[in-house]
């Protein structure tokens, strides 16, 4: 699912690819116990380094792959894991969200997630992306963009990336152990979407992937 959204970014290349396969596991994610959740968070991480190590769905640059051992993360910490309320929008008007380049990539505001973290409360927006839903296999994908404190120190100045799927109920995960760079981070040509400003977190979230050095 990251592979395809990111390709779906691309500034000359706007096609799909991958295998159709969804990221995200059908198991009940906030029954998972504490051991299955660091499990879960490793294969995460093992499983994007694999992508970033294979040419055909790497986006680093072949100067920066051919040498490459892995990329840097935070120490998986399920305090970075939490339940979010979720308030649907479905009035919501479809946007043109702005990117790093004169593209703009078409947006709805899906629903409001809240949640408490490190005894504060926030709210982010999540998105579906419109081309994307209509890609089969792709239906239920949501994207969730954020910034926090650690940008531009610890992690990509841009903010990060996270991959969510529509739950049946009203409550969803969000793992921040999970937050990626978007690819325009490795390669100028991709054109990704930029985090709006509402979805700031005034806090260090120390979790998920590290800036690229």
């Amino acid at each position: 699912m990251r592979i395809l959204i990111c390709l779906l970014f691309l500034v000359l290349v706007f096609n799909s690819c991958g295998d159709g396969k969804k990221y995200h596991d059908e198991v009940d994610q906030k029954e998972l116990p504490a051991d299955s959740i660091l499990a879960s968070i490793i294969t995460f991480q093992n499983e994007l380094n694999k992508e970033f190590a294979n040419p055909e769905s790497s986006p680093l640059p072949d100067r920066y792959r051919k040498d490459f051992v892995g990329l840097e993360f935070f120490d998986p910490d399920t305090a970075f894991r939490v339940v979010a309320e979720l308030t649907r929008t479905p009035e919501a008007i479809p946007f043109l969200m702005p990117t790093n380049t004169d593209r703009m990539s078409e947006e709805v505001v899906y629903g409001l997630l809240s949640f408490e973290l490190k005894g504060q409360r926030y709210q982010l927006e999540v998105y579906q992306n419109q081309e994307l839903s209509t890609e089969e296999g792709y239906e239920e994908y949501l994207f969730l963009p954020f910034t926090d404190e650690t940008n531009g120190e610890s992690t990509y100045e841009g903010g990060r990336y996270i991959d969510l799927s529509i739950p049946e109920g009203e409550q969803l995960v969000i793992d921040f152990n999970r937050a990626y760079n978007p690819y325009c981070a490795y390669n100028k040509k991709y054109s990704c979407p930029l985090v709006p400003t509402q979805n700031h977190l005034s806090m260090e979230v120390r979790a998920g992937v590290k800036a690229f050095k």
